[in-house]
């Protein structure tokens, strides 16, 4: 029988592998992959067993942002901001506040809405024919699922803007250059650096990086006070830990 999971799951040790399953589609997000990747992102992050989550995507993309063709039967513009809302933001504040380490394993095309996922994951691992490109402006729209907040702080105002209102192909080492990316590797070996790199985590102090994520989140809309006292914060919940006693 043919596959019609449009999000697949498994679980190797520690690590939790969330995989945008519509080939065909180039692994757009229609209404029930939205659905089922909130839902995905929502259970791995409060399962305890799950200490890092890799996000990735089957065949030659990794997410191709918003599936066009069912995005003409959504109506005018307030009922596309009321989808943004509703189905795209949620997305992106699971994968930042998520309290573990999220892998973007980018394994092909990365566009619109989809380039902006892998940006709000902590750590982006590409394959080297891997592909980016912010896309929006391309069809005469804004920009949306945290791409404004996220781009911007990950390569600088300059090229955020750059890149959002002269949307055009990156090719991943160039991605790698402007610090889009943490990590290129050759696609016959991209699973087990991938794999590796999860495993690493998954090992790593959980609670330590909950905490970190939470700090850095907090610090980059706070003032200095408001984040240094967040940090103190931050360090009598893990300075209490077994993680840190056993350090």
């Amino acid at each position: 029988m043919p596959n019609t999971a449009v999000v697949t799951i498994s679980t190797q040790g520690h690590v939790r592998t969330i995989r945008l399953d519509r080939p065909t589609r180039m692994n757009s997000l229609d209404l029930n992959a939205k659905a089922r990747l909130l839902d995905a992102l929502r259970t791995a992050a409060d399962d305890p067993d799950v200490r890092a989550v890799v996000l990735t995507g089957t065949g030659r993309a990794f997410c191709v942002g918003q599936d066009l063709e069912e995005a003409s039967t959504v109506g005018d513009g307030q009922a596309m901001a009321d989808a943004v809302r509703e189905q795209y933001n949620p997305l992106v504040r699971t994968l930042l506040t998520m309290p573990k380490p999220v892998v973007a394993a980018v394994n092909g095309v990365a566009a619109g809405a989809g380039m902006a996922l892998a940006l709000a994951c902590d750590v982006r691992i590409a394959a080297a024919s891997a592909t980016f490109t912010t896309a929006f402006a391309g069809i005469g729209l804004s920009c949306d699922t945290g791409i404004s907040w996220t781009l911007p702080r990950v390569a600088g105002r300059a090229v955020a803007l750059d890149l959002l209102l002269r949307p055009r192909l990156l090719g991943a080492a160039e991605a790698l250059d402007l610090g889009l990316l943490q990590q290129v590797v050759a696609d016959e070996e991209f699973e087990d650096a991938v794999h590796r790199s999860a495993a690493q985590l998954a090992a790593g102090p959980t609670r330590a990086f909950a905490a970190i994520k939470t700090a850095v989140t907090f610090a980059s809309g706070s003032t200095l006070d408001d984040a240094l006292e967040c940090e103190a914060a931050q360090i009598a919940e893990t300075g209490a830990s077994v993680d840190y006693q056993a350090a």
